[in-house]
């Protein structure tokens, strides 16, 4: 079991709760950015800088990850390789990509994608909240509960 974060666009505030987490249980975290992450010192915790490039830490990811591995990950195609190749995918904002809602908001992402194209501008994702790091938190601690 391995936790992988798609470090480049992860919130601070998540990778203070991972780092706490991959401590206190012992698990593996790795992060895979395109620029150099600072992590704090422990057996658990590496981070892996990639070359800077279109989808390059996302696919670093999808190649290393195992089945069972947790992704956390906010990119929506990274979320359905990893449940393609029978991982987990976590939002950073506390939901998990399943086999269902994995295509429902690819489509979404998609539809979003074309209406800025065209000029449409949708005004981006809400601020990250509180409740969404209470909400990832509690994600996690039930998926790491799982493992044990």
């Amino acid at each position: 079991m391995h936790i992988w974060v798609d470090g480049d666009a992860c919130p601070a505030v998540i990778k203070e709760i991972l780092f706490r987490a991959a401590d206190r249980t012992g698990t593996p975290l790795t992060l895979v950015a395109n620029k150099l992450l600072r992590v704090p010192p422990s057996a658990n915790i590496r981070s892996i800088q990639v070359p800077r490039g279109f989808d390059v830490a996302d696919d670093h990811i999808a190649g290393e990850m195992k089945p069972g591995d947790l992704v956390v990950t906010a990119d929506v195609p990274l979320a359905a390789q990893v449940i393609d190749r029978g991982g987990v995918a976590l939002n950073p904002r506390g939901t998990f990509y399943t086999a269902e809602n994995v295509k429902e908001h690819l489509a979404m992402r998609n539809f979003m994608e074309e209406m800025r194209s065209a000029g449409v501008e949708g005004g981006g994702p809400a601020a990250f909240s509180n409740a969404d790091r209470q909400a990832f938190a509690n994600q996690l601690d039930r998926w790491l509960a799982k493992q044990r």
